[in-house]
C-alpha cells in the first residue's frame, strides 16, 4: 500500500521520476502476489464458468429449484 500511496503523492506533485519508481514498486508487489505474470491456476481442467450448471458435471450436486 505504501507504493500505491507514493504513486498518488507523485502524481499530485507532478514528479515523473518518483511516479515511475513508485509504479515499479507496485508492479513488483503485484508480481510477488501473483496478480501479474504467468497464471498459476491452470491445471488442465475444463472451465465451466460460462455454462449453466445443468450443462456441467456439477448438475447432480446442485440443489433443485
Amino acid at each position: 500500500m505504501d507504493a500505491r500511496r507514493d504513486v498518488g503523492s507523485a502524481l499530485k506533485a507532478k514528479d515523473r521520476k518518483a511516479e515511475k519508481a513508485a509504479r515499479a514498486r507496485v508492479h513488483a508487489a503485484k508480481l510477488a502476489l501473483g496478480e501479474r505474470g504467468p497464471v498459476w491456476w491452470t491445471d488442465g481442467a475444463p472451465d465451466y464458468n460460462r455454462h449453466m450448471i445443468d450443462n456441467t458435471p456439477y448438475a447432480e450436486d446442485a440443489e433443485p429449484d
